[in-house]
């Protein structure tokens, strides 16, 4: 296994996760809980996202190769939803709605918050471009830094503040902008290269 790879893997579904945009919505969700029990829940959300980020990283392909879905077509899609996200990121907007508190608060941070559509995205991208071998060990190192965070919550927050937590949350924002543009115009180019600008342009103006 490359050492540099898992490291881009790591800081990659890292930033994905973004715990630093978590941690408000945890510490609200738990407020006024025991530090046990901010602790367990905090165990709990990383096993479930450690749990379905593994399970993309494993059959993500074979998923998609089922529906006839191509990487470089995952890849543009894939772009597109990392954009979205860093849109709500740097803008502070709520695309999705993730206000149903019916459910544990470890089940609504784990997922859709730390595990949604953006690092179900990056496990299927990341399987394709590394062994599968090197992103379960990258994620298991992302999940470890976003563990720790997690449990740390109350104390962070009661340090740094929530106005700081969000200006970092922005700028992971940014970066999660480059990379989702970085995905887009590579799936992109890809999918012209393999079927042609002929097919490209029948596609484009199919769309308008």
């Amino acid at each position: 296994m490359d050492v540099a790879s898992i490291a881009t893997v790591a800081l990659s579904i890292f930033l994905v996760m973004n715990p630093f945009s978590s941690l408000p919505t945890f510490i609200s969700m738990t407020q006024g809980r025991d530090v046990h029990t901010v602790r367990e829940y905090a165990n709990k959300a990383v096993v479930v996202a450690g749990v379905l980020l593994f399970v993309f990283v494993i059959i993500g392909s074979p998923l998609m190769s089922a529906f006839g879905v191509t990487m470089e077509s995952f890849r543009v899609a894939g772009g597109l939803i990392l954009i979205l996200m860093a849109v709500e990121l740097v803008f502070g907007l709520k695309l999705s709605n993730v206000k149903d508190e019916s459910d544990a608060p470890w089940i609504i941070v784990a997922t859709p918050i730390m595990t949604g559509p953006g690092v179900i995205t990056a496990a299927i991208l990341f399987s394709e471009q590394y062994s599968i071998a090197e992103v379960v060990v990258a994620g298991i190192i992302a999940l470890a830094f976003t563990w720790v965070l997690l449990r740390l919550a109350p104390t962070i927050m009661r340090l740094i503040g929530e106005r700081v937590l969000s200006i970092v949350s922005r700028i992971v924002g940014l970066l999660l902008a480059a990379l989702g543009v970085e995905y887009l115009f590579g799936g992109a180019v890809d999918w012209i290269s393999l079927y042609g600008p002929d097919a490209a342009a029948s596609v484009f103006l199919g769309l308008m």
